[in-house]
């Protein structure tokens, strides 16, 4: 098992809002798709990689106390987490360093209400 996690799915109340952020804060327009009566957007990944999407329809509540996510800030997560703002979340945890080996870490909540980290080695 390469990874603990092999996708995620982070909830919204407004589709269209929670598509709006993610686009924004990872500036690209997200892949759609209807699956089983659920709307999903899928967050940037590459091939073999861990996935995840934003997700619409029954049993898909926002919270902040669940559990977290940590999507990837790229080699420096100042970047994704300089946009948060502008997207319409709120930064609740600046960039924090954790250790040298391990790196960064920050938190946001979502427009959906969701609180989501993001990591980076910088």
């Amino acid at each position: 098992m390469a990874n603990a996690i092999n996708w995620f799915e982070i909830p919204s109340s407004n589709y269209e809002r929670a598509l709006d952020f993610y686009g924004k804060v990872f500036n690209t327009e997200l892949y759609q798709q209807d699956i089983m009566g659920i709307k999903m957007a899928f967050l940037p990944c590459g091939e073999g990689e861990v996935g995840g999407a934003i997700c619409y329809g029954d049993g898909n509540k926002p919270s902040e106390n669940g559990a977290r996510v940590y999507l990837n800030g790229g080699e420096d997560l100042s970047i994704p987490l300089s946009k948060i703002e502008a997207a319409g979340g709120k930064v609740v945890l600046p960039k924090t360093k954790i250790s040298d080996e391990i790196g960064y870490m920050a938190t946001f909540l979502d427009t959906e209400g969701n609180q989501i980290s993001f990591h980076s080695p910088n």
